[in-house]
């Protein structure tokens, strides 16, 4: 099958970066609120904790994903939403912030709720159980003073507030108990109000021996030990009232890029002031008395709306640290599951990279596919290793954006460079909240000789681009010594819509594409010579880049989908992303669908599109499946017509959003090999459109609905298709 010559360019003319303003906008599209959106993907999560087919302590792991998502987005999003909410024009007005904190308060009350009422008796049930201290007998209460003393004591630093001693500067998220104190201080005085910061280094949550728990795995929180002992760092004064006490502040570094002469400097002196940004949220517990909670939101300049009281420990990601450490019933934590998810090992493609073959040599003979996590991620780390250890490899290239603190893909681009090949690696330093391990990353890289790129001003890089180029020789077995040798440079290529990051590839889905395809690695090259020189380029011949032809081009696809559907033609559009929120491209699908196309939207999170509303989207079907795995895969699939060239499949790093459209580096391919396409296809659509047991419908009202609960999970039958290949032998070397 052809692609479409009108898709084959990646822009008519050397390309320019799109505006907004230029495309067409057509008749106003339904939308819904993109922070309501945000809020009910995590109901949506929340609700995995509520569901009996989930094992225990997994659903206790949902509990802690949304207080994690939580943060994130009071620290990024509401407080972007604040500031609009300030500035005139902006469409955000004093009611809409409102709305939408009391919806944030529903939502913490629901996953408190759902902690205290269902998963503390199940886990109690399962002989799991949080002791405070009125529930502690002697023999406990005795070892957990001795590690009160031992332990934690000596870090503690009670601050007495008087006018020498101001309120602290409290860092973002840092767990503090506020105290009320009755008497005199030892210089006479009566200074009320103390502060005692829960130092970071020491670990949230304990666990009791064995001994003093016959029967149980029992565990004591940090803060109950704290709390149990909190007389003991005032002598002489007594303790009248507490509370633990929680501020979330605006977290989103901030450079102004056209000021500052080196990005990196910049940013790491950012780093520093990123916990103190302004305060957005205040969580205290539910007995905090009322003088200290208005105490607190006075210090911190907030409003009463902006006090959470909670009932129950103040952030619940801490209680990972409890999962981490219960030991399955077998004694093995890490066995069948009776309290988590059976272990999952991903596949290696053996038909298509057998183990005991070049790596380079599979790909000559065709393009790879890889669906993570039920593929493993190893042929990706195995490519670049074998790109490292073999001589004939002249470059590497790569893209980096979210890679983690450890990393065996940057340690082998070090060892690539100290080797002397030549490696070139784009580092996103604005990726948020790594930006101290890029920064790190790219340091180190440079130490070594390596050419390290930080994108271009304005605009993240969030394209996950690999590059190695190799010399090779007509003849077999020919070398460079050979009098008769002839050599040529050969690209080889990896596109994803994941990041470099082995952990995260075993909890995500996403796609990857190995490839030796001439266009498309020539594509691949070009992006990387913009990145590093910031030139104009030539059309690219099978790439969607953004901030360029991205946007036009999507939007042209839904349009001639639209055109085959008022003739009568097949029109069909099936979109797997992780958000839609652009107007211009929700537009397009709306008229799409007023002229007849069939639309089906997969987005795991954000979606303002608002379906069904009639003579508008009723032909538009949204849908979100959250499942074991994080939903993290971008395909775009187009269909105009009945003929081998009338459909197009994109694979994208991309998600439907004006930021990825127009303030950011990403990339869409085509797959234009059948098989590869169709694989796509059932993998990555097909069963996503059957989920009856993972899947939610959005309503028009923007709520969603669960399909069912007792059909068929997409992401366990994926698992299922490919556990065999994942426990199969591998074949003896020449095998």
């Amino acid at each position: 099958m052809s692609i479409d010559p009108a898709l084959r360019a990646s822009a008519e003319t050397v390309a320019a970066p799109e505006s907004a303003a230029a495309l067409t906008t057509g008749e106003p599209a339904p939308m819904l609120g993109r922070e309501t959106s945000i809020l009910e993907f995590n109901r949506r999560v929340l609700a995995q904790a509520l569901r009996h087919d989930v094992p225990l302590l997994e659903r206790l792991r949902y509990i802690c994903i949304v207080s994690s998502n939580i943060d994130e987005f009071f620290e990024v999003r509401f407080a972007d939403y604040l500031e609009a909410s300030r500035l005139p024009n902006a469409g955000v007005t004093d009611a809409d912030v409102q709305a939408i904190t009391a919806e944030a308060h529903r939502l913490i009350d629901e996953q408190y709720a759902a902690f205290n009422d269902q998963l503390t008796p199940l886990l109690k049930r399962a002989g799991i159980v949080i002791l405070n201290h009125a529930e502690r007998d002697r023999a406990q209460r005795e070892w957990v003073e001795q590690f009160f003393q031992k332990q934690v004591r000596p870090l503690l630093v009670p601050i007495g507030l008087d006018p020498s001693h101001p309120f602290p500067l409290v860092a973002n998220k840092a767990l503090n108990f506020i105290v009320r104190l009755g008497g005199k201080d030892a210089f006479g005085r009566e200074n009320t109000i103390a502060i005692v910061k829960v130092p970071r280094v020491l670990p949230r949550v304990i666990r009791l021996p064995q001994a003093l728990a016959p029967g149980k795995q029992a565990f004591v929180l940090l803060t109950s030990v704290i709390r149990a002992h909190l007389a003991e760092l005032f002598p002489g004064r007594e303790v009248t009232t507490f509370s633990q006490f929680r501020v979330t502040r605006d977290s989103d570094l901030e450079v102004d890029e056209d000021d500052v002469k080196n990005l990196r400097q910049a940013l790491r002196s950012g780093l520093s002031s990123r916990h103190f940004g302004q305060a957005i949220r205040l969580e205290v517990v539910s007995t905090c008395p009322p003088e200290l909670s208005e105490f607190l939101l006075e210090q911190f300049e907030l409003p009463q709306a902006a006090l959470y009281q909670v009932n129950g420990p103040v952030n619940l990601v801490r209680l990972n640290q409890l999962i981490d450490q219960v030991v399955e019933p077998s004694g093995d934590r890490h066995a069948a599951p009776a309290l988590r998810f059976a272990p999952h090992e991903g596949a290696w493609p053996d038909k298509r990279l057998p183990r005991d073959q070049s790596i380079f040599a599979g790909l000559r003979r065709g393009d790879v596919l890889l669906h993570h996590p039920f593929e493993s991620f190893d042929p990706v780390v195995q490519f670049l290793r074998e790109s490292v250890n073999d001589p004939a490899v002249l470059a590497i290239k790569q893209t980096i954006y979210r890679t983690g603190s450890e990393s065996p893909l940057m340690d082998l681009l070090i060892e690539a460079a100290r080797r002397g090949k030549e490696v070139m690696v784009v580092v996103e330093l604005k990726a948020r909240f790594d930006e101290e391990a890029n920064i790190n990353w790219a340091e180190r890289l440079e130490a070594v000789g390596a050419q390290v790129v930080y994108g271009v001003v304005g605009l993240k890089t969030h394209a996950k681009l690999l590059l190695v180029t190799r010399r090779e020789f007509s003849a077999s077995g020919a070398t460079a010594a050979h009098p008769n040798a002839t050599a040529r440079l050969r690209r080889y290529a990896h596109l994803s819509t994941g990041n470099y990051n082995p952990k995260t590839a075993r909890l995500y889905t996403d796609v990857s594409y190995l490839t030796a395809d001439t266009d498309l690695t020539a594509d691949v090259d070009a992006v990387f010579q913009q990145l590093a020189c910031l030139g104009k380029m030539k059309p690219l011949r099978q790439i969607l880049q953004a901030p360029f032809t991205m946007h036009r081009r999507l939007i042209h696809c839904i349009d001639r989908v639209a055109d085959a559907a008022r003739g009568g033609q097949p029109a069909r559009i099936i979109v797997k992303i992780n958000a839609l929120t652009d107007p211009l491209l929700i537009a397009a699908l709306v008229r799409a669908g007023q002229a007849g196309a069939d639309i089906d939207l997969i987005v795991r999170s954000a979606c303002v599109l608002r379906p069904g509303v009639p003579g508008l989207s009723d032909r538009i079907r949204v849908r979100s499946v959250v499942g074991r795995f994080l939903e993290h895969s971008r395909v775009m699939y187009f269909r105009w017509g009945t003929g081998d060239d009338d459909e197009v499949l994109y694979l994208s790093s991309a998600d439907w959003m004006s930021r990825n459209m127009m303030r950011r580096i990403e990339v869409a391919w085509p797959v234009r090999d059948a098989r590869l396409r169709q694989r796509v296809i059932d993998e990555c659509l097909v069963p996503y459109l059957h989920d009856r047991r993972d899947a939610w419908l959005l309503n028009s009202d923007g709520s969603f609905a669960r399909i069912g609960s007792n059909g068929v999970s997409a992401q366990q039958a994926l698992i299922k298709r490919f556990q065999p290949l994942a426990h199969a032998p591998a074949a003896p070397p020449g095998g």
